[in-house]
């Protein structure tokens, strides 16, 4: 692979989305870059709806071409109130081509997505791959040392935690976590279905969560189903057919008969944020740095935006002749990404209380609030561009 003495411009550890992103994004800003993941198949048969600047940094860094025809697109979100409560607010339905798009994103399988970025960083000469995973990160003065499991070592002026809600990275740099777990538990799964989907995403509100339906090629969405832990539970251990009608009765048959397909996961929920986003020549990204409910679809859109960033102020650094692990470059990482953080926890946190909460003055506030949403032209354009991008990143 290379010598144990080479120093690289910026390691990254953990080999999903986020971390693939973040080495490509980085050897094509200029940086020579070690990858250190394991090359495992990706069997997980969830999905990702890429949103706004999202599909942009993925046709940047050359991936996008390679599984766009893999991705639905997302014209027209929904979101439905189906808590069956006294007050209810009415449903509201955001349309991409009121602010001028094609379409809000794409709902992509995330095996596709994978294999397209693996290609790419396979083909950068940038980047060196350690096929392997790490054991130990050591930070030192001038450079951060790392030990894989088989006893590789590499050395690093930067390197970027991509490893995880258990990340040895966040660990060796001692920045401490505050995590809230949710009495929430997410099941996922896909599904065939007889009606089109017409590249409408809908979310219907019940009293423990969203249930989500996105879109995916042909007669198909990817379901996101978040209820109370022991009711998840008995989901997941229906039977096909038994999941299929009970899946087509809390869609209230918008897409006809249903059929689910192989494959389901179970996500406890929790909110998870650490103090700082970069220290000590470790920048966090991914589930390193946020962890937060699927509502909204901003987990891993946060963690593309978190690479985009790194590799910006990285390449920048490099480009001066200067340090990409300094202390400055660091604390412009976690000033570019605290605000985008913060706002989007917050903003989902607040959303999925709202729903939990069935204190009755509280229902007629969040009736209004949905009404006025959906009736009034400039703040619903507002409200669609901040989902798909910050204004302070536009």
């Amino acid at each position: 692979m290379t010598d144990a003495s080479t120093l690289f411009d910026a390691a990254v550890i953990g080999g999903g989305p986020a971390g693939l992103s973040a080495a490509i994004a980085l050897a094509q800003a200029g940086a020579r870059t070690a990858l250190v993941a394991r090359r495992l198949p990706y069997a997980d048969n969830r999905t990702t709806a890429l949103l706004g600047a999202s599909v942009e940094l993925l046709e940047s860094l050359d991936v996008w071409p390679r599984c766009k025809d893999k991705a639905a697109a997302l014209e027209i979100m929904r979101l439905v109130d189906d808590t069956g409560r006294l007050f209810r607010a009415p449903e509201v339905r955001f349309s991409c081509h009121e602010i001028g798009l094609d379409a809000f994103g794409y709902n992509i399988d995330n095996r596709s997505l994978m294999l397209a970025l693996e290609e790419r960083a396979a083909e950068l000469p940038g980047i060196v791959r350690f096929d392997d995973e790490a054991e130990s990160v050591v930070i030192e003065a001038d450079d951060v040392a790392i030990r894989t499991a088989s006893a590789q070592f590499l050395a690093a002026r930067l390197v970027v935690g991509a490893d995880g809600r258990h990340s040895l990275c966040r660990e060796a740099a001692g920045i401490a976590v505050t995590r809230r777990d949710l009495t929430q538990t997410a099941l996922t799964f896909n599904v065939g279905h007889a009606r089109p989907h017409r590249n409408v995403s809908t979310e219907f509100h019940t009293p423990h969560g969203p249930c989500v339906f996105v879109p995916l090629p042909g007669n198909r969405s990817s379901i996101v189903w978040v209820a109370a832990p022991a009711e998840a539970e008995r989901l997941r251990g229906l039977s096909d057919d038994e999941l299929s009608a009970a899946i087509e009765k809390q869609s209230h048959s918008i897409l006809g008969r249903m059929t689910v397909e192989p494959g389901r996961n179970l996500f406890p929920l929790a909110i998870e944020r650490p103090k700082s986003f970069g220290r000590d020549r470790i920048a966090l990204v991914g589930e390193a740095a946020h962890v937060v409910p699927p509502i909204g679809a901003q987990g891993l859109n946060l963690g593309l935006r978190d690479a985009a960033d790194i590799a910006r102020l990285a390449g920048d650094a490099i480009a001066s002749g200067e340090d990409p692990g300094a202390p400055d470059v660091l604390e412009r990482y976690d000033r570019a990404r605290r605000p985008d953080i913060l706002s989007r926890t917050f903003a989902i946190d607040i959303a999925n209380r709202s729903l939990l909460n069935d204190f009755l003055p509280l229902q007629p506030v969040r009736a209004v609030g949905m009404h006025l949403l959906g009736a009034i032209g400039p703040l619903r354009r507002f409200a669609m561009r901040e989902g798909l991008t910050p204004t302070w990143r536009r």
